[in-house]
């Protein structure tokens, strides 16, 4: 009680949600014994569990537990359910989907990528339909018809980019028919910590072609002659690099002179190839794969298909690579995930993983947390840390642990921090003998069929991060009288959430497991997030017993914690204003694209040059020339506005060395820029209108220089690659000082 007056994460009271299921137990009887179930309405929620349970296990074969219908009651009353490994949020998810849907609201359910969307859709495609619930999914691959059917149904399974793209597509259509997706008024959001809290961080963007440039090239060449120590530094927290006086001197002799203090583009450039080269690791966050430059998802630990890095180190890293630039293009239209969902007047979620992030839920979405109980205790055996000074001796003890669990038959998951990692353990492995499946970022596309199989008796699977969320892991035969599945993580993960999931890969629907995580001293947890800690001392095996070991690996991770979610306040601080501009501004287009606002403004303005066009061309003719004409200049000028806003935020953090708050002069200036682009949409429209050929054939919009892209393209961009605002205050304080000095 004290926890819900206080309104702690997972403090939702669940006493109504069980009575309600206790009488829809009572009731179970009477309904099974009905040859054709009615469609259930929430306004008897007992009445609704039970015809919901009883169509669930006529079409799936699956009766819903007590603790997934109060899961799904959780659910359907806006919160975000908290369900362990295996106790079926997929079925728990689709109930309240279609729940939602009875009352007559459209239901997107979203999940964190296209395989679990197209799956969860079809599997539960034989409940929705015995409901009277219509269902379709989007995908990456789906057309723009496949698209509108999809968002046509009752519910709509997609993944959270594929549906974020689809909205910043509909924002620039010049033509009613062309929009896509109707109004939403449900979200219901699968992985709720890994959609609203780690993907948070990425802006999702819709780009324009334009014409790459040749001087990454040049600068990655010359990055690559200098040397670590002499030419540049890298701080303690591997997170910024930068020249020393001898490298500047260096890159200013190889560019014939160039004074880079005063070429700031120069400067940029060289900056951007130093980053590529020094902080970026191949195998760590990226690969290289089909001639392409692809990331990994750092909450994820598999590619990021349409990620990429801002223009100028994506291209940057290409060039590290002697790969061919990519596309580039300024960016037309940007949303972030929070900007996203709240579009959403009705949210909810399930996740295993929702109390560590409740504070966040509630701050960012006001959410809460519902802790639903799990239908069979979980007996899952968690071992304290194994410690270790040095990676060599974590490595050599984890080797020897593998062997020894191997030699009983149990499976062992092994969750490693990259790819790099993965490949070298599934390589030493095959050294001494055993046999492992590897599954990282460079078969993701394998994940599903690869997890599946690691509960088999002897198997052993390395796996980077997430192994398989969304897949689970069925014991094979006698594997739970050997105690179950072995899950061993090689390092802590940034966050303990992250932990967490590995962790319960295994105990699932009370099976038997052990988890247990081998950790280092020299982890880049550890060295980037406590630096300044002094370690204890290791025993002569190598092993840290000391109890300050654990107290610094946890000292780090809360470090690590706190860094990213500032990131994410600082996304929505900076974003915040932004999104309201863009809703204030999508009102006006909306009036232009579907009603007379574009006719009333240029007739207003020039009432002599319409009444002449007006008979010339004809109303209709005239009217759709205006909307274009109107159309273009709200979209250029909105494209313009973000590339300012862009730039500004480059360098609105030197503000900081005059003791000004930058973000509050950043909010200060983009007002002032907005109210400029208001007025300048007018008076471009206007100047356009004036020296438009309007015929009665209708408007020539690239002859009268109001050409779209020709191609454009979506990606999520990582939001802060550079560090902190302050991080990137003190580089450039430092950077002048050892220059002055």
């Amino acid at each position: 009680m004290i926890k819900r007056f206080l309104e702690r994460p997972g403090s939702v009271d669940l006493t109504p949600f069980e009575k309600v299921v206790a009488e829809a137990g009572r009731r179970e009887e009477r309904v099974k014994a009905m040859d054709e179930l009615p469609v259930p309405s929430l306004d008897d929620p007992a009445e609704f569990c039970a015809i919901v349970r009883e169509a669930a296990r006529r079409t799936l074969g699956l009766r819903p537990y007590d603790v997934q219908l109060v899961g799904t009651l959780a659910l359907l009353a806006g919160h975000v359910a908290e369900m362990a490994t295996g106790e079926g949020k997929t079925l728990s998810g689709a109930l309240a989907a279609a729940g939602h849907a009875l009352r007559g609201k459209r239901v997107h359910v979203i999940s964190v990528n296209d395989y679990l969307a197209r799956r969860d859709a079809e599997w539960m495609g034989p409940l929705y339909a015995a409901l009277g619930v219509s269902v379709g999914w989007i995908g990456q691959t789906s057309t723009r018809e496949e698209r509108r059917e999809a968002y046509a149904k009752d519910v709509t399974y997609g993944s959270v980019s594929e549906i974020g793209f689809d909205v910043l597509r509909d924002r620039l259509v010049t033509d009613p028919a062309d929009v896509v997706m109707p109004e939403p008024h449900v979200a219901v959001i699968d992985e709720a910590d890994s959609v609203l809290v780690d993907e948070a961080r990425v802006p999702l963007v819709l780009a324009g072609a334009a014409d790459p440039g040749d001087e990454v090239l040049e600068a990655a060449a010359l990055v690559r002659r200098l040397v670590r120590g002499y030419h540049y530094e890298i701080d303690e927290q591997g997170r910024n690099v930068y020249l020393t006086p001898q490298g500047t001197d260096a890159v200013e002799r190889a560019l014939g002179g160039v004074n880079l203090y005063e070429a700031p583009e120069k400067l940029t450039e060289i900056n951007l190839a130093l980053h590529a080269h020094a902080l970026l690791t191949r195998d760590v966050d990226y690969i290289v794969r089909d001639g392409r430059v692809q990331l990994i998802n750092a909450s994820r630990g598999r590619i990021a298909l349409l990620q990429r890095w801002p223009d100028g180190l994506q291209a940057a890293v290409e060039a590290k690579e002697a790969l061919p630039p990519s596309e580039t293009g300024e960016i037309l239209d940007s949303i972030t995930i929070q900007g996203l969902i709240t579009r959403y007047p009705e949210k909810c979620g399930m996740t295993g993983t929702a109390v560590a992030v409740g504070e966040q839920l509630r701050e960012f979405y006001d959410l809460k947390v519902a802790v639903i109980p799990p239908n069979r205790p979980c007996v899952r055996v968690d071992e304290p840390d194994m410690l270790f000074a040095t990676v060599t001796d974590r490595d050599a003890a984890l080797v020897e642990k593998i062997i020894e669990v191997h030699a009983t038959g149990r499976p062992i998951l092994i969750g490693t921090l990259d790819v790099a990692e993965s490949e070298r353990l599934a390589l030493t492995l095959r050294g001494r003998g055993l046999d492992c499946v590897v599954l990282n970022a460079k078969n993701d596309a394998e994940e599903a069929s690869i997890i599946a199989k690691a509960g088999e008796r002897g198997m052993i699977t390395v796996s980077t991060q997430m192994a398989g969320r969304g897949t689970d892991i069925r014991l094979g035969e006698g594997v739970a009288e050997l105690g179950g599945l072995y899950v061993i993580g090689v390092g802590r993960h940034s966050s303990s959430r992250l932990d967490d999931q590995l962790r319960g890969r295994a105990g699932r629907q009370g099976d038997p497991g052990t988890s247990v995580f081998y950790v280092s001293l020299e982890d880049d947890l550890i060295t980037r997030y406590a630096p300044d800690e002094r370690p204890p001392a290791a025993d002569r095996d190598g092993v840290v017993r000391d109890r300050r070991g654990g107290q610094i690996v946890g000292h780090a991770q809360r470090v690590a914690e706190g860094a990213n979610l500032e990131i994410h306040r600082n996304t929505w601080r900076y974003t915040r204003l932004l999104e309201k501009q863009r809703a204030q501004l999508l009102e006006h287009r909306h009036r232009v694209l579907h009603g007379d606002a574009a006719a009333d403004m240029l007739s207003q303005a020039r009432p002599e040059r319409w009444a002449e066009l007006l008979e010339k061309a004809g109303a209709d003719v005239l009217g759709e020339a205006a909307r274009q004409i109107v159309l273009f200049h709200i979209d250029r000028c909105w494209t313009d506005h973000l590339a300012f806003l862009t730039d500004l935020r480059e360098g609105i953090h030197l503000r900081a060395l005059g003791r000004m708050n930058p973000l509050d002069e950043f909010h200060r200036e983009s007002v002032t820029a907005y109210r400029d682009l208001l007025q300048r949409i007018e008076t471009e429209a206007v100047a356009a209108f004036d020296e438009a050929d309007i015929t009665a054939d209708g408007l020539d919009l690239e002859a009268a220089g109001l050409k779209r892209p020709t191609a454009t393209w979506t990606y999520m961009v990582q939001d802060n690659p550079f560090g902190s605002d302050w991080d990137r205050a003190l580089k450039s304080l430092a950077r002048k000082l050892r220059r002055t000095g």
